[in-house]
């Protein structure tokens, strides 16, 4: 978005809006007056004209009294002004060839609770502005700090920078926060979102990877909306190599009326965000420090290829921390090669014992050569990357110089990432993090942040998917009785036990059945909690048993046998995301274990293989202490074909639900199955 040039910037020439030569305030006040200081605090140089119809603006600035007076169409326009005279005014620039606007009234759809008309106002927003771009409405707009440019009503902490980390909000006041940030962070470009009424996040940020000035991507999201842009985004940004990362807040709005199934309890209102942000391959953080110190990390040093660390101190009790913080988040701490030690050894002397974390002690302290002898020895190790951590005094640092010099030895010596820790953030002064910055190393305001950050940062594995199934709301449920569902899934390919259904009270005909039974009652949700599963039932007592369960019909199933572990796969259908597959630890303890991952339908086997891996109880599907594992064809085969399942009816599944799903050596067989539709017709039964 060059400042000399128009660029278009797809989608909506997003270019010319935020790289503005002319700018228009609409409006009067406070709010209009802080436009130009915001503008003119970070370099703006262009033609900033006040529209007012009594002729309001600051002292010496040049003032009109309608849109129509200006001299030249503007490229960027702050409307400051009241929602319904800004669809007009929205109107009117658009005809004039305006470049876009920020729309800073409120009152539309995030006002609906309150004024049914507020939907229908914003609808008539968006027809105003037609190809036109706006941000907003509920908006403070944006800061380029690239070009010089902004449209802001506030306070800013940002200065004109080359390049940097693009921000993206749905919250004005965390972006006025995010600006003041003394943590060295070079930000390039500061958007805020609003409602979104034309210009969604995903887009914007689509269109910021169209300049190579930017080197990272932070979003700040409180709801996705359209899934299929943010699929666009990921594919724009794997292609550009630019990474993203998401500090991903609030609940999205889950179809669980009416929920019967373990699924919906594991797979709770954030599942499907988080397996939508895994899908798109965005790192996830969900405190501001942390969210700031990854975008540092990734400016400074880019993606990482794995967890692992190395670690120096000149304290045992920091190396401690490191180590235990570090784990605590499954990050690795590689043990030191023979040539390390070796340099190591020469480097600090006999004195020192040499790990990964390293406590060097302060013998060396002072002696840049000595000190940038062992920081880089001790970076040339095979983590991906190194954090020495150095608590800068707020007193006198001048001490402290060589521990700067050191760092950046290291980094050019080693060629490999490096990193200083203040273990508090306030310990890391700014002028320090920026000469550590222009030395190629990364400055950490925090031990914690720092660790978390390079958690996030380390590279994933391209997703590539595919577009998640979509799933729309629907209304109304209708749950299948267990036969009914594992017909169902006998017909998608699922392995289920023999059976027969009998009446209480009538002749038993167990067709050629072996025991032992699981005798069950039909018709009710949550068998196991009414008393209505038997196990281990004799051919003799089933009748029995069937007439002390109480209900109309009766299930005998043949038990499964050779069965080591007892899953759930659960699909859950969630308007805001897509379909949630949930897989985790089965049985009646489901809920009580917690031991579940989710992902999107359609997942491919190495996604779904994956996932199973990240399982507690991984251990006992992959064979522990000399038990064999179970046929992970078979159950790879199971998790196929309800994704089959759901993506053949996903007009209507509302949650299907596999609890437990047996597996052994032997096979998976579904012994207990939910299926809910909803939407009317659920489709040909079983």
């Amino acid at each position: 978005m060059g400042k000399d040039e128009d660029r278009d910037v797809a989608p909506g020439r997003l270019g010319r809006l935020l790289a503005p030569k002319r700018i228009a305030v609409v409006g009067g006040g406070a709010w209009g007056a802080a436009v130009a200081g915001a503008a003119e605090r970070v370099g703006f140089s262009g033609e900033i004209t006040f529209v007012h119809p009594r002729g309001k603006a600051p002292e010496g600035a040049k003032v009109v009294t309608a849109l129509s007076e200006l001299e030249a169409a503007p490229d960027a326009v702050f409307l400051g002004i009241n929602r319904h005279a800004s669809v007009d005014a929205v109107a009117e620039l658009r005809a004039m060839g305006a470049g876009g606007a920020v729309c800073f009234a409120s009152g539309f759809t995030e006002a609906q609770a309150e004024d049914a008309g507020a939907v229908d106002l914003q609808a008539r927003l968006v027809a105003a502005a037609g190809e036109m771009p706006i941000l907003g409405p509920n908006c403070y707009g944006f800061v380029n700090a690239l070009d010089g440019g902004a449209i802001w009503p506030d306070q800013h902490g940002m200065a004109p920078v080359a390049r940097g980390v693009a921000v993206l909000t749905q919250s004005s006041n965390i972006a006025i926060n995010l600006t003041m940030q003394q943590r060295a962070l070079p930000l390039a470009m500061m958007i805020t979102c609003g409602n979104m009424a034309q210009q969604s996040q995903a887009r914007i940020a689509t269109a910021l990877l169209e300049d190579p000035r930017i080197t990272a991507l932070g979003l700040h999201v409180e709801g996705f909306g359209e899934i299929a842009d943010w699929e666009a985004l990921a594919e724009a940004a794997r292609a550009r190599g630019v990474p993203v990362v998401v500090l991903k807040v609030g609940q999205s709005a889950q179809a669980r009326a009416a929920t019967v199934s373990h699924t919906a309890s594991l797979a709770g209102s954030d599942a499907g965000a988080q397996a939508l942000l895994d899908r798109l391959g965005f790192a996830r953080l969900s405190d501001l420090p942390s969210f700031l110190e990854t975008l540092k990390l990734l400016h400074v040093a880019g993606p990482l290829p794995a967890r692992s660390i190395g670690a120096i101190s000149c304290s045992g009790g920091e190396a401690s921390l490191m180590a235990d913080m570090g784990a605590a988040r499954g990050l690795e701490f590689p043990a030191l090669e023979t040539g390390q030690r070796a340099a190591l050894r020469d480097a600090l002397g006999p004195m020192v014992a040499l790990a990964n974390p390293l406590d060097y002690h302060t013998y060396i302290w002072r002696d840049v050569p000595a000190m940038t002898r062992a920081w880089g020895a001790m970076a040339s190790g095979a983590q991906a990357m190194t954090l020495s951590v150095v608590d800068y005094p707020v007193t006198d640092a001048s001490d402290w110089i060589c521990a700067t010099q050191a760092a950046i030895g290291a980094r050019e010596a080693s060629g490999k990432p490096f990193g200083v820790v203040a273990s508090l953030p306030e310990l890391m002064p700014r002028e320090v993090a920026m000469h550590l910055m222009e030395g190629g190393v990364v400055p950490f305001n925090g031990m914690a942040e720092a660790l978390n950050a390079v958690a996030a940062a380390a590279r994933r594995e391209d997703p590539d998917a595919g577009p998640a199934l979509r799933a729309g709301a629907l209304e109304g449920s209708r749950v299948m009785d267990e036969v009914e569902g594992k017909a169902r899934l006998a017909k998608a390919g699922v392995h289920v036990p023999r059976h027969v259904v009998i009446t209480p009270g009538q002749p038993v005909e167990l067709a050629g059945l072996s025991g032992p039974f699981a005798v069950k009652g039909l018709g009710l949700a949550h068998k196991s909690d009414s008393g209505a599963v038997h196990l281990g039932i004799t051919a003799e007592e089933v009748a029995a048993t069937a007439a002390d369960i109480g209900t109309d019909r009766v299930l005998v199933e043949q038990m499964v046998r050779g069965g080591s572990v007892e899953l759930l796969v659960g699909v859950l259908r969630d308007p805001a995301h897509g379909f949630v597959l949930t897989l985790g630890a089965g049985g009646v303890l489901t809920e009580m274990l917690k031991d579940s991952v989710s992902l999107l339908v359609p997942s491919p086997p190495e996604m779904v293989l994956g996932a199973l891996q990240r399982l507690r109880c991984w251990p006992l599907i992959e064979g522990y202490r000399g038990r064999c594992g179970v046929d992970m064809d078979a159950l790879m085969d199971a998790i196929s074909a309800v994704q089959r399942l759901v993506e053949a009816e996903a007009s209507t599944l509302q949650e299907l639900e596999i609890n437990p799903l047996i597996c052994g050596p032997g096979g998976a067989v579904a012994v207990d199955a939910l299926i809910r539709y909803g939407g009317g017709d659920s489709g040909e039964e079983g």
